[in-house]
């Protein structure tokens, strides 16, 4: 083949190549190479062509083979780069530098622009290689270059020099030394080359030049000569003092403290300069300059461990032990070593806290003195000794050793305790020794204030351990006491400042507390409290510092915040007595007597505290006033027995105190407000001074008022010139008098009274700016034996100036003035103290008392008010009188006072309870009694009513006003008969004059009822003669009608009714005992003409309802008009619905006379259910009558019909309410009633599953009212309901459906009708439709303002929504419904129901998302508070599921936990389902 041949080859082959035809350019290259084998085209296309067809070993070999033909050409050796470049093979990767290299040689002649691009291809890889010698070369080849070129610019040549050096400076420490020549080099030449001087970018080249000079030691004098010149340059910048300072701190020098002085002074918070200085002062042995310097620089340079290590060294000389010794290389540092072993040591580190530092640096003081040490910390004193003695033989002037020793010396045994001077020496040979160890200041401190009890010279070694040492607290403390002790408090306030302002949260617990004291002490409550509080963050446990708190809680009056902390002291310190102490005090101030005497008590079973006993007899002295404010008299004198025998035990510890004393005469005063006969107190025989002392003796109110009056004179004795014990001996006189005028008015009270003016002058002239004592000595002024009554309105008047808001002062004025009857004055003074204060009752009753004395009409209205401010018993008897008046008053029965005074305020209970107690302190009052029985009367109070009668008339007999004596007697008798006592009535009767018709009538009722009937017709007798209205008479003669027909005479009591029934007022009894006379005997005409007459007198009332039905249908039975029996009756019932009496008549009449209307059974069991109901109502008891009662009547209805009761009697009360009891204008009641009482029978019908009895019941009611929609739909409901439980109810035809629809949307207000057709729906699959039915659902109770209805309707269509997601077809229209409807209940409000709707939703569509688990853990661990335990679990259970999948087991450890302590043994179960293994 010729070269045409080869030249067409090759010019196929190329063509090939450029059309990517990668192996028919293989063929025509080997055809060539067939022809000639050399051909260096050949080569490089076959090396193209394998390049591409990914063949790189056959690639390679052409393009050698090409490079060996002529290694000259360029072509070749670019396709081996490329290759090269391409390849990630690592022997392609070895040879890239050596292709380069040659493609560099070859381009320097040919083309510069390619030269400098594969040198820069080179660079970096060498410079991948870190290679950097070679980088060094072939930029600086590149350089010379560049620079032998004609025409390059200064600025091309300087960016290159600017690279070179950017490309050497990492590692410049580590390389050798003709690289970093080259960076010197490069570094040099840009500075040279640099125009622009100064500039930033010099300045930053000449920095960037110093630290790489910084990084090698052999270059110091160039370093000092760059750092020279580029401080003339740019003196105001630090970079090169920082240099050079970072240098001398390395090596060291004479000129470095110029250096570091400079840097200071050019930048005052420089790192360098810091250290440097420091280092310096810790050389010069100026450990606190160097410690200050040194943490300054550590300050902005914390990974310096340079500075660590000084900082470290300067410590140890100080002795300031801390965990600061924690740099790791300290392995070959003896005093690293120290340092360490001794924070190990204060840690409580004892084992081998020496074993390091001696096997390193064995016999060495460092580690004999770790290990004297860790002896002592073992209480191995001995040992200890001997290890301090051997190094202090290797360091004689070590001053710490001798501290060691004489601290140990202090220490040790009871012998050396007692000669101290052996420590003394020791500890003084330290201190001059070493005078930066503060720990030998502290113990020299010990020595002066508890041997030499030199307290001067013990501050002064405090003061000076505490500035060597900051932080020890005890040397502190003490200087902060000493200089208290001695009066220095502004030197202890500036120890205590400086310490609190630099102490952190949770420390300098001593010096908050001895600062919040002082505070205390001074009266800053608000500081101590918060200097105390900051005490209690370093140590919450410490119950001396809770007790000072709640001592300064306590004086800024802050009593709930006191009573806690006090609490928290006694939690912490149980056995302590102050805490409890002063949790009883402030309940005490705070009225909670009862948890004070109790928590008082408690301190006593310990011992016998006296503030204790005082403190429990005040509680209980102030229980016995508040049950005396109730009149709970008898439980007021128990109080006061109890609290006078505890004041007494206080009595005996410290019988030196006036205020006790004081407290025993309260005690005994305060039993005069109690009725005498029941002041009956157990005394101490030692106090009171009856044999034998050590039993108690009964005291009377007299012997205890003047027990009371003894008290007060002792406690006078201690105290003479206290002017309250004076008032208040005087007011013991003031009741003393009172006592004897009332109960021995044979005794003289004039003297006790001119006593009691006395003392309580003598407490004016003690104190004559007191307004209580000037108005005692107005009310003791009035008392009746003295009665100066100007003397009074001056004491008053003095009063009122003394103190202008004066309501007690103003009232008793006010009284001065009634008592002298200036009313007019008088309405005045009590008219200001009510504007003082409203509710003090005594100012109201004097305004009663006005408006009675001028016969007002709000006299009842000012008595009633003041029994509903308080009971006090003038306006409880002014009160009870007026009730009693108006009751007595027939004649206004009907008048609007008298409805709105008695009835509408319940007045006659009100009156009654309040009378009570008023009878059970004031037993001598007659008149109450009396009032008392006739309000008893009036309420049926039968035995009481007795009683106080009783009470009266023994008061009377002795009373010169018959008057009172007949009215009690009449009364009593009256009660005697109610109460069945007649035999006794009849005697009480027969005691009195018998001259008043009330008498006489109340004598003839009494014998009838014994059976006197003889007597009873004569008192009758009696009382026609006296009777004086034509009422009176009739009454009178029917009752002796009844008597005659009880005696057989029957045309006797005819006559006598027939006589009544003449009069000009008939009364309707005596025609009903006409008729009921003629119906007994058969005469019909006489009964009928008598029943006209009656029906005559209009409509009955009460029980006389009943028998006039009664009496018209017995008529009618006679005439054999049974038919009109049934009507008659069933007439009555209808006009009175509610009367038990008329039902019960009608289930009698209608069996018996009507059989063919009713099945007997049932009618039967329908009345008794209705007689029961109403007796229930109406308050039939069994304690009203215990044969006739609701109860008795239902349980004969049950009896009768057991098995018809099942449900009847709901459907027999829903008649009864429904039809009958309703008028027709109450239908939408009787309908809304007639529907909840169906609603009840048919529930109950389902629920025992009896669907056919419910449908059957909700037909016969529609039979009756066929328009009745919630009937209707209730059918549908049980009908729908029954269809669902049988075989065939899978599916609901849609005939049905819609029917159910129908009758929803009849109930058109029932929410929860919408509600019952959605689940119907969706039972059936039918998801459309029940979502219509729950928006049609929400629609109305929006319209109705139904809050939970609407909140109901979201969230049941949420789940709807929900269960498709859940099942995996979670298309957007349910999800959307889901997040729609959930959204709308949260901002109604908080619903966990709807969050966990949302993060359930979120599960079904991405379970293993991060929001789900965010959801999740919202509902499980966030709402904790007002999520049902149900919702939590159902979250617990899926996120234990979303934690599953994501193999999260540290998380689902925390979930098991919680669902452990919850209690969720359901999410435990699942999870071993889960885990089988774990």
């Amino acid at each position: 083949m010729s070269s045409k041949e080869v030249k067409a080859e090759l010019k196929s082959a190329r063509e090939a190549i450029k059309n990517k035809e990668f192996k028919e350019a293989l063929k025509h290259c080997k055809a060539v190479l067939k022809l000639e084998k050399n051909n260096y085209n050949a080569w490089v296309f076959i090396g193209v062509a394998a390049t591409e067809l990914q063949q790189p070993d056959q690639a390679q070999t052409a393009y050698r083979k090409a490079t060996e033909l002529e290694p000259e050409q360029l072509l070749a050796w670019q396709g081996l780069t490329n290759l090269y470049e391409k390849s990630d093979q690592a022997d392609f990767k070895a040879e890239l530098p050596k292709t380069y290299q040659k493609l560099i040689t070859l381009y320097e002649i040919s083309d510069k622009a390619k030269c400098l691009e594969v040198s820069k291809k080179l660079v970096e890889v060498y410079q991948l290689e870190k290679n950097y010698l070679q980088v060094a070369r072939v930029w600086r080849r590149l350089i010379q270059v560049r620079e032998g070129e004609d025409g390059v610019e200064d600025s091309e040549l300087l960016e290159l020099w600017k690279e070179m050096t950017r490309l050497l400076q990492d590692s410049v420490e580590d390389q050798d030394n003709e690289t970093q020549q080259h960076l010197i080099l490069a570094f040099e030449r840009v500075l040279q080359m640099t125009v622009d001087v100064p500039s930033e970018a010099h300045r930053s080249l000449s920095w960037d030049y110093i630290k790489c000079l910084s990084k090698l030691p052999h270059e110091v004098a160039k370093l000092k000569e760059v750092c020279d010149a580029t401080l003339s340059r740019y003196p105001t910048h630090s970079y090169p003092l920082e240099a050079l300072s970072e240098h001398y701190i390395r090596t060291g020098n004479e000129e470095a403290v110029c250096c570091f002085s400079r840097l200071s002074e050019l930048d005052p918070n420089n790192s360098q300069a810091h250290f440097g200085l420091g280092i310096k002062a810790c050389q010069d042995k100026k450990y606190e300059d160097a410690i200050k310097r040194i943490s300054l620089g550590l300050k902005c340079m914390r990974s310096s461990i340079i500075g660590w290590y000084n900082l470290a060294l300067a410590q140890l000389k100080m002795h300031k032990y801390s965990d600061s010794a924690t740099i790791s290389d300290a392995k070959n540092d003896s005093v690293l070593l120290a340092l360490k072993g001794r924070a190990h040591l204060q840690k409580g580190q004892t084992e081998e806290v020496s074993a390091e530092l001696l096997s390193s640096h064995p016999g060495s003081v460092e580690g004999l003195t770790l290990k004297g040490l860790a002896h002592v910390a073992k209480e191995q004193h001995t040992q200890a000794e001997e290890s301090f003695l051997e190094a202090l033989s290797g360091s004689p002037d070590n001053g710490e050793l001798f501290f060691l020793l004489g601290r140990l010396y202090w220490n040790l045994g009871e012998e050396m305790r007692r000669d101290r001077s052996k420590a003394h020496t020791h500890l003084l040979k330290a201190a001059k020794l070493d005078p930066y160890l503060g720990s030998v200041f502290r113990f020299l401190g010990h020595y002066y204030r508890e041997v030499a009890k030199d307290q001067g010279r013990a501050r002064g070694c405090y003061k000076r351990a505490f500035e060597l040492d900051s932080s020890d607290a005890e040397a502190g403390a003490a200087t902060v006491d000493l200089s208290m002790e001695q009066g220095d408090m502004d030197s202890a306030l500036t120890v205590l400042q400086s310490v609190t302002e630099r102490a952190t949260p949770g420390s300098a617990k001593w010096a908050w507390m001895r600062r919040g004291l002082y505070h205390l002490k001074i009266g800053q409550h608000q500081q101590a409290i918060a200097d105390l509080q900051a005490a209690l963050r370093a140590d919450p446990q410490d119950w001396v510092c809770w007790e000072c708190l709640g001592e300064a809680y306590l004086n800024r009056r802050s009593f709930t915040a006191a009573l806690k902390a006090f609490d928290k002291a006694h939690t912490l310190q149980p056995t302590s007595i102050y805490s409890l102490y002063q949790t009883a005090a402030i309940k005490q101030i705070l009225g909670r007597f009862k948890e004070a005497a109790a928590e008082y008590r408690q301190i006593l079973e310990q011992e016998d505290y006296v503030p204790a006993l005082k403190g429990l007899g005040e509680c209980l002295l102030a229980l016995a006033r508040n049950a005396l404010d109730d009149y709970l008299d008898g439980r007021a004198v128990d109080l006061i027995q109890n609290a006078i025998h505890y004041l007494f035990r206080a009595v005996n510890q410290r019988p030196d105190l006036s205020c006790l004393w004081k407290l025993l005469g309260d005690a005994c005063t305060t039993s005069r407000t109690v009725s005498p006969n029941r002041a009956k107190v157990l005394v101490p025989g030692a106090l009171c001074g009856m044999d034998p002392p050590d039993q108690s003796h009964t005291l009377d109110q007299r012997q205890l008022l003047t027990l009371g009056e003894r008290c007060f004179g002792r406690a006078l004795k201690l105290m003479p010139e206290a002017p309250s014990l004076w008032c208040d001996l005087g007011l013991n006189y003031y009741h003393q008098s009172k006592l004897l005028n009332c109960l021995y008015p044979e005794d003289d009270a004039h003297s006790l009274l001119e006593k009691a003016m006395q003392c309580v002058k003598k407490a004016i002239m003690l104190d004559s700016a007191n307004h209580t004592y000037w108005n005692t000595l107005g009310v003791v002024a009035m008392a009746k034996g003295i009665e100066n009554f100007a003397l009074a309105q001056h004491c008053f008047i003095k009063s009122v100036k003394a103190e202008s808001n004066n309501v007690v002062a103003w009232t008793n004025l006010g009284a001065l003035y009634l008592k002298k009857g200036n009313i007019e004055l008088s309405h005045e003074a009590f008219k200001i103290a009510q504007s003082l204060e409203p509710l003090y009752v005594n100012c109201w009753i004097g305004q009663a008392i006005i408006a009675e004395t001028v016969g007002s009409f709000d006299t009842m209205d000012l008595f009633r008010h003041t029994t509903e401010l308080s009971t006090h018993t003038e306006g409880v008897k002014g009160y009870a009188y007026c009730v009693c008046s108006t009751l007595l008053d027939k004649s206004n029965r009907d008048s609007e006072l008298y409805l709105y005074n008695i009835v509408q305020m319940n007045a006659i209970s009100a009156a009654q309870v309040a009378l009570s107690k008023y009878t059970e302190r004031i037993q001598t009052d007659p008149d109450a009694f009396i009032m008392l029985g006739y309000l008893n009367t009036h309420l049926q109070l039968k035995k009481q009513a007795t009683e106080a009668y009783r009470r009266a008339v023994e008061l009377l007999q002795a009373s010169p006003h018959r008057d009172k004596l007949s009215f009690a007697l009449r009364g009593y008798g009256h009660a005697l008969s109610d109460d069945g006592q007649w035999e006794e009535a009849v005697r009480i009767y027969s005691s009195t004059p018998l001259e008043e018709l009330h008498d006489l009538i109340g004598l003839a009722l009494t014998c009838f009822r014994i059976g006197r009937l003889p007597e009873s017709v004569q008192a009758y007798e009696k009382a026609l003669v006296v009777a004086s209205s034509e009422k009176e008479k009739a009454c009178i003669l029917t009752a002796l009608a009844l008597i005659q027909h009880r005696l057989g005479s029957m045309d006797h009591a005819k006559t006598l009714l027939f006589k009544c029934s003449m009069l000009k007022e008939p009364v309707p009894e005596s025609l009903q005992c006409l008729c009921a006379l003629g119906l007994v005997h058969g005469d019909v005409t006489l009964a009928s003409a008598t029943l006209t007459e009656l029906l005559k007198l209009g409509e009955p009332m009460g029980g006389a309802v009943e028998e006039r039905c009664l009496l018209t249908c017995t008529l009618l039975a006679l005439q054999g008009n049974f038919s009109g029996v049934h009507r008659e009756a069933a007439r009555a019932i209808h006009r009175n619905p509610g009367n038990p009496s008329l039902w019960a008549l009608l289930s009698r009449l209608v069996p018996q006379y009507c059989p063919n209307k009713a099945d007997v059974r049932i009618l039967t069991s329908r009345a008794l259910l209705y007689s029961g109901v109403n007796q229930l109502a109406s308050g039939r008891h069994s304690g009203e009558d215990r044969r006739r009662n609701a109860l008795k009547t239902i349980q004969r209805a049950v009896l009768l019909c057991p098995g018809k009761l099942n449900y009847n009697c709901v459907r027999y009360v829903y008649d009864l309410f429904s039809v009958k009891s309703l008028q027709a204008e109450d239908g939408l009641l009787a309908q809304a009633l007639e529907g909840w009482m169906l609603q009840q029978a048919v529930t109950g019908l389902k629920q025992s599953s009896q669907y056919d009895q419910a449908e059957t019941l909700c037909s016969q009611v529609l039979s009756v009212s066929p328009e009745h929609p919630v009937v209707f739909l209730m059918l549908r409901q049980v009908q729908c309901e029954h269809l669902l439980l049988s075989k065939a109810g899978n599916c609901v035809p849609p005939t049905v459906l819609d029917q159910l629809s129908a009758a929803v949307m009849a109930n058109h207000t029932s929410v929860s009708a919408w509600h019952w057709l959605a689940e119907v729906y969706r039972s059936q699959g039918l998801l459309a439709q029940a979502s219509v039915a729950y928006r049609q659902s929400l629609q109305l109770a929006s319209q109705l303002g139904d809050h939970f209805g609407k909140m109901s309707s979201l969230l049941r269509l949420a789940l709807l929504a929900l269960m498709p997601c859940l099942a995996g077809v979670c298309v957007s229209e349910w999800k959307d419904l889901v997040l729609e409807a959930s959204a709308e209940v949260l901002k109604m409000g908080s619903s966990p129901v709807a969050l966990l709707f949302q993060a359930l939703l979120q599960f079904s569509m991405k379970m293993g998302a991060r929001e789900t688990r965010r959801l999740l853990e919202k509902i499980v661990y966030a709402s904790a508070s007002g999520s049902s335990e149900t919702i939590v679990s159902v979250a617990r259970w899926y996120l234990l599921r979303h934690l599953h999948s994501k193999d999260d087991l540290e998380l689902i450890d925390t979930l098991l936990v919680k669902a452990t302590a919850e209690g969720d043994s359901r999410l435990v179960d699942f999870h071993r389902r889960l885990y089988p293994s774990s």
